[in-house]
């Protein structure tokens, strides 16, 4: 017999089963605890998630065994559902999560680590967020990445945009950038390619665009992750670590640390500080500015596009989709 018990959220009831399923074995917080992490944070984890379309990460076993990972609603799904695209072209129907109640329920389902779309399912092939996502490379680590994200949110305020940033809860910073829904994936992840570059020509040694791992060093912003149907694990999720992805003030960044954020003492954090991410919605900018950057790129250094995920297909202006080393031809041969 499933054990089952009901949590109350905003009025609804969900039923959560087996509450007492070890989810995370090293520290033995179990499903109900994960629950009760996110009843305490539900209304900040709802503002990242809220009218996304977003992607199930489902540890259906425990931290220690690979997740599933689901795109597509199930036929009796509890959430709302948007018809959708994948970059395959092939058509497909999402999850969107619309109260704080379905962050209950996506914890129901194993999700720690929530994964939406930059996109609201009213429009989604307009983002309305760009998503920085800083990781070290061997040899460097997290005060390099404070290094780097703080100086993207002094970038972001010079071009008029302003930065969200948070621990990944893995290694890294994530920093969100509300925009206005005026241009499609193609112009966004182009826009975050160019901030990139230009914070890379800026601190030489330290940021890297490099999208091959053999040529990458020191911290590498991921501008892919602004691709379509990519993903980053939103605010307030838990990551396998066991560690929150917190979000921060500027001001708390020099200081802060991944593991300053683990999930059983979170909820205290989060009544002393409240949501850190109030106000994001209120503060859409525009990219223009960045996308005349990627002009200049083209025009003054020669600098096009950048590879793709290897399993999207091949787009106009991309390099050779070939590691360096073992690129044999000029790319114009391509």
């Amino acid at each position: 017999m499933v054990n089952v018990t009901t949590v109350e959220l905003a009025g609804e009831n969900i039923p959560i089963s087996s509450p007492s399923r070890v989810v995370f074995s090293k520290q033995g917080w179990t499903k109900m605890d994960v629950v009760e992490h996110f009843v305490s944070c539900a209304e900040g984890a709802l503002r990242g998630v809220d009218n996304r379309p977003t992607m199930l990460k489902r540890y259906m076993k425990g931290v220690e065994q690979p997740p599933i990972y689901q795109k597509r609603a199930q036929k009796r799904t509890p959430f709302k559902t948007v018809d959708i695209r994948f970059p395959s072209q092939r058509p497909g129907v999402m999850n969107v999560p619309t109260t704080a109640a379905d962050i209950i329920r996506l914890a129901q389902l194993g999700c720690l680590d929530l994964h939406p779309w930059p996109v609201r399912a009213d429009d989604i092939d307009h983002p309305d967020e760009l998503r920085f996502d800083f990781d070290p490379t061997p040899g460097f680590g997290f005060a390099q990445v404070k290094e780097a994200a703080l100086a993207a949110g002094s970038l972001l305020e010079e071009v008029g945009l302003r930065g969200w940033p948070k621990t990944s809860g893995s290694r890294g910073i994530h920093v969100y950038v509300r925009i206005e829904r005026q241009y499609d994936f193609h112009h966004t992840r182009r826009a975050v390619l160019a901030f990139a570059r230009e914070l890379e020509r800026r601190l030489p040694g330290l940021v890297t665009t490099k999208w091959w791992k053999e040529e990458r060093r020191g911290i590498f912003v991921d501008y892919n992750q602004n691709a379509r149907d990519k993903t980053v694990s939103s605010a307030y999720g838990v990551r396998p670590t066991g560690y929150v992805s917190a979000p921060l003030t500027w001001a708390e960044l020099p200081d802060a640390e991944i593991e300053d954020f683990p999930m059983d003492r979170f909820a205290d954090r989060y009544r002393t500080v409240g949501d850190l991410t109030e106000g994001i919605d209120q503060a859409a900018g525009e990219i223009h500015t960045l996308l005349e950057w990627m002009v200049r790129d083209e025009e003054e250094y020669g600098l096009g596009d950048a590879p793709w995920p290897p399993h999207y297909p091949k787009q106009p202006g991309e390099p050779p989709r070939v590691q360096p080393s073992r690129q044999r031809r000029a790319d114009h041969e391509y």
